[in-house]
């Protein structure tokens, strides 16, 4: 399984960004889709998620503003993040994610950076 993320970058508060994960290899269709943040001295987060239905869920502090699609023909998953705040900011990554457990986490990319100010 290889998850490339690309898209990051620093931003002003209020700005946007949108990123892009390339999936490739055997990925069990049972698992869904997502993005996770790591900020130093915190666990990694879960920040929104989707199944193979196109289901998506958000963490609460990111919903209206981020919105999480996926192109199945091009394995492509993707995150667009509207209204940014300084909080946003941290390391974000394309994670392969129970659909059912929260929190666990099977593989995810070299991930992105996010810096919001």
């Amino acid at each position: 399984v290889q998850l490339v993320e690309s898209g990051g970058g620093s931003v002003q508060t209020g700005g946007s960004l949108r990123l892009t994960c390339v999936a490739s290899g055997n990925i069990n269709k049972e698992y869904c889709m997502g993005w996770t943040r790591l900020v130093p001295g915190k666990e990694r987060e879960g920040i929104a998620g989707i199944d193979n239905n196109g289901g998506t869920a958000y963490q609460d502090s990111v919903k209206g503003r981020f919105t999480i699609s996926r192109d199945n023909a091009k394995s492509t998953l993707y995150l667009q993040m509207d209204n940014l705040k300084p909080e946003d900011s941290g390391v974000y990554y394309c994670t392969t994610m129970s659909c059912t457990v929260a929190g666990e986490y099977y593989f995810w990319g070299q991930g992105t950076q996010v810096t919001v100010s």
